[in-house]
């Protein structure tokens, strides 16, 4: 990791679950590391404690919506003039939202595309251009995805949101196969967890909490700690190393 040390990574969804542990690694390990979402007090709180705690690396809290492309936009506009630009993008925000394929609302399936599929895509083309710009030839393109874009488990409530996913696996393959033709070494990997203990499942579920208690008290869930590990593993490989797709499940898991 000695040769990311001071430069700058972008984790989206950055304030709690998978995206606050992988910018917290990405922090110790010395990065400057722009987290955002659209509730950035949890960051600033975050971002505190890493001051504090003597880290060597820095967390910048930004606040965006990465539904409205224009504050996509603007953000990466900012990271320009205040950092120089963007040298591994980490899109990790994503979203479920209990809308079966024979039920479900419209506003459900457009908000889950709008975030998982369309904010990841403008993140990514926005990342590649800042280092295009600056003749970066080693920076980094991670997408968290699930392994519900490998596939589909019998549950209603997760259908669309393994399409999204799918399409996340699909978009990062397309994206290898464009730097390639670019004759560029900018690398793109995709890491696909299964059931991580976060608050993702009381998000999916809302008020029904007594299901997402449910979910993860089945098995021995992933923690967060084992997403942002593989992201230091993917940074670690050598500049010539290409890692494609990490799935990371629980053993008790029979997905």
């Amino acid at each position: 990791m000695d040769r990311w040390k001071g430069r700058v990574a972008l984790v989206t969804g950055a304030s709690v679950g998978i995206g606050a542990a992988i910018a917290k690694s990405l922090v110790q390990h010395g990065m400057k590391v722009v987290g955002c979402a659209r509730n950035v007090k949890p960051i600033e709180t975050l971002a505190a404690e890493y001051v504090s705690s003597g880290f060597s690396g820095t967390l910048i809290p930004y606040k965006c919506d990465l539904t409205v492309e224009e504050e996509i936009l603007s953000m990466f506009t900012w990271i320009k003039g205040q950092h120089k630009g963007v040298d591994v993008c980490i899109n990790n925000a994503g979203l479920a939202l209990p809308e079966p394929l024979l039920s479900g609302k419209t506003s459900g399936w457009k908000n889950m595309m709008d975030l998982n599929v369309l904010a990841l895509s403008v993140c990514t083309r926005e990342a590649y251009q800042s280092m295009k710009e600056r003749k970066v030839d080693d920076g980094q393109i991670i997408n968290i995805n699930s392994i519900c874009g490998h596939r589909v488990i019998n549950h209603p409530d997760a259908h669309f949101y393994a399409g999204s996913k799918y399409a996340v696996t699909a978009l990062t393959e397309g994206l290898r196969q464009e730097l390639r033709e670019a004759k560029t070494h900018i690398r793109a990997t995709c890491i696909s967890p299964g059931l991580v203990k976060t608050d993702f499942a009381y998000r999916l579920y809302g008020e029904k909490t007594e299901i997402a208690d449910a979910v993860y008290k089945r098995i021995k869930c992933l923690q967060a700690d084992d997403i942002a590990n593989s992201v230091v593993y993917v940074l670690s490989a050598p500049p010539h190393v290409q890692i494609g797709d990490i799935e990371i499940t629980p053993v008790e898991d029979s997905l």
